[in-house]
Formats: C-alpha cells, sequence, structure tokens
C-alpha cells in the first residue's frame, strides 16, 4: 500500500510502508547458566515468530516532523505495544489503569482522551495501549499513532511533577531479610525483563515468611490478560520456589483501582 495516505483531524499524514522486520523480540527468558529457555506466557504465538513486529508507520508533516512507530502483539488481545524509536521510561516503569491515575502525565492523559482506551503502560522503550473489547485496533491505531507522535513533538516532560519516579519495589533494603533480597533480585533482574517482552511488569507487594507466599501485582498488557495466571504458576511461581526454597507459592494481588479498570474495560 505504498503511497496510500490517510488524513487525520490533526491533519497529520500516514504514508504505509512496507518493510521486512528479521529481529523479533521473543518473549522468553533465557537461564544462560543453565542453558533453559523459559517461555513466561505460552499462548504468546508471536513469541517465535519473525512478524511479531509488524511494518513501521511513518509520519510527517507539513513542519518536517517525521517519526517511526512499530508495534507488537502481546500474549493480551485487549493489550498492543508501540514502539516509538525513543526512550520513554529511564528507569523503571509506569502503570496507569483508569484515566484519573494518568493526570500527572501528559502522554497518558492524551491516550485516555480516546474513546475505547482503558489503561497505559510505559516500559523502557515502548507503550502498552490496552482498549476495550468492543473496541477494534484499526480504528484506534491511527489515533493513538499521531497522540505519541503529538507528544514527542512537543517537548513536554513524561511527567508534570519532576519528582515523579518509577516504583522501586524490586530496591533491597538493610531490614530486608536474606529471603526477601533473593526474591528482589530474581525479580529484577531475571523476571522483570521477561514481563515486559509481553507490554507488562510486575510490582512486588510483599512476602508473608508464615505462609511462604509472595504478593505481585501485574501492569500492563499483563493485568487482565488471559493466560496471567499461567504466567504465575508456570512461570514466575516455578522459578521462584526453585532458586528460594522459602517460596512456596505466588498470588495476584489486586488494587480497587485494577478491578475498577477491568470492570469499566468489559462493560464499554
Amino acid at each position: 500500500m505504498r503511497g496510500s495516505v490517510w488524513r487525520l483531524t490533526r491533519r497529520v499524514r500516514i504514508p504505509f510502508q512496507s518493510a521486512t522486520q528479521s529481529n523479533s523480540k521473543r518473549a522468553v527468558f533465557i537461564n544462560r547458566r543453565l542453558g533453559e529457555t523459559l517461555s513466561f506466557c505460552p499462548y504468546n504465538h508471536h513469541a517465535f515468530s519473525s512478524s511479531a513486529f509488524p511494518s513501521p508507520f511513518r509520519f510527517s508533516s507539513g513542519q518536517r516532523r517525521s517519526m517511526f512507530i512499530q508495534t507488537q502483539a502481546t500474549p493480551n488481545p485487549w493489550s498492543l505495544m508501540f514502539y516509538p524509536g525513543k526512550p520513554v521510561m529511564e528507569v523503571g516503569s509506569a502503570d496507569f489503569p483508569n484515566p484519573r491515575s494518568a493526570m500527572n502525565s501528559p502522554l497518558a492523559k492524551s491516550l485516555f482522551a480516546i474513546d475505547g482506551v482503558t489503561r497505559v503502560f510505559f516500559g523502557s522503550d515502548f507503550v502498552t495501549v490496552t482498549k476495550s473489547e468492543d473496541t477494534a485496533w484499526e480504528f484506534l491505531k491511527p489515533e493513538i499513532f499521531a497522540a505519541i507522535m503529538d507528544f514527542y513533538s512537543s517537548g513536554q516532560p513524561l511527567f508534570l511533577d519532576s519528582q515523579a519516579a518509577a516504583t522501586m519495589d524490586t530496591a533491597i533494603h538493610q531490614d530486608d531479610s536474606e529471603t526477601v533480597a533473593m526474591i528482589k533480585e530474581l525479580l529484577e533482574t531475571r523476571i522483570r525483563p521477561a514481563v515486559q517482552d509481553d507490554g507488562g511488569d510486575i510490582e512486588y507487594r510483599g512476602f508473608d515468611e508464615d505462609t511462604g507466599i509472595v504478593k505481585l501485582r501485574m501492569q500492563g498488557a499483563c493485568s487482565g490478560c488471559p493466560s496471567s495466571s499461567v504466567t504465575l504458576k508456570s512461570g514466575i511461581e516455578n522459578m521462584l520456589m526453585h532458586y528460594v526454597p522459602e517460596v512456596k507459592g505466588v498470588e495476584q494481588e489486586l488494587d480497587a483501582e485494577d478491578e475498577e479498570a477491568a470492570l469499566s474495560g468489559r462493560m464499554e
């Protein structure tokens, strides 16, 4: 479809270009020491596909602005990853389960202004957008592309509050026990990268030494994903139990805003 142009209300031209992407992002965990390959989301049919990245979209306007944005599917059919070709979060990640939580971020706020968007997540170099079930991606994509391009062209900060920073949930503190320190290190260095490859993240919520249960909160595409329970049990739980004998299980913890976002997303 080379040469075809869509005109948006912002007068942004989106020429479609075909391109072959040879390097797909694999949502797998590689344990180099043991020579194991572990996929945290077994239902991610794109994890080993050379077409995980569709053709990039190039945006240009009369002001000589141009930008390439790539998309990647996630195990969650209602979530899609957008790669602007620029850094998003310098450290950590940020999750916005509803419009109220996005008031401090101009980009997240503009994405929620698009009808059908129910959740926004920022990773290191991508933005994950979750939609309602009855909204088609073919209608949402052009508006999401334009919102991302407008943000990076505006020069606005990612967060209005300069003190806003990613949660350091896996930072090891002086009063942490050896078990908790090991859990945090595994989450940060081995588990989190694999989960982020699926367009989401995990937040450490605590460890109960009496029951051996690790509590985590799923974020981004991983929140509400049909395979999230498999990710927790077959991926995260098995790995933590293997390396930390004190761990007896992993449970997902939901905030009130998570439940509210899940309900609104399914009801729209």
